[in-house]
């Protein structure tokens, strides 16, 4: 009979949602939590963010991804991305939606 250790895991992990992907294999993540007031007892929401690394660069803004604690990649990137939960829905935006059309001089009408 052969002993099976199953290796439990003490890194950190958060479910947050990209708000930056301009780095190259960086991202930034920003995570949500509630926290309860001391004294006034609400709950008061409470946000931080991470740089984490992304190594195939397929983040992109709005994800919700899942970050885990890992070796440190450079002196504030310290997070790596374990996958993407929830792709960004894309916004499709005219560029002419106010109203305003323009004519060839770009004089507005």
């Amino acid at each position: 009979m052969e002993n099976t250790v199953k290796k439990v895991s003490n890194k950190k992990r958060f479910v947050g949602i990209v708000i930056s992907d301009k780095m190259d294999k960086t991202v930034v993540v920003r995570v949500d939590r509630l926290i309860k007031h001391p004294k006034y007892h609400k709950y008061v929401k409470d946000s931080r963010k991470f740089k984490a690394h992304d190594e195939k660069n397929l983040c992109r803004e709005g994800d919700r991804v899942l970050i885990e604690e890992s070796r440190p990649y450079s002196k504030t990137k310290k997070w790596r991305v374990v996958k993407i939960l929830e792709k960004a829905q894309k916004l499709v935006s005219s560029y002419n939606d106010g109203g305003v059309e323009n004519d060839s001089t770009g004089n507005s009408a």
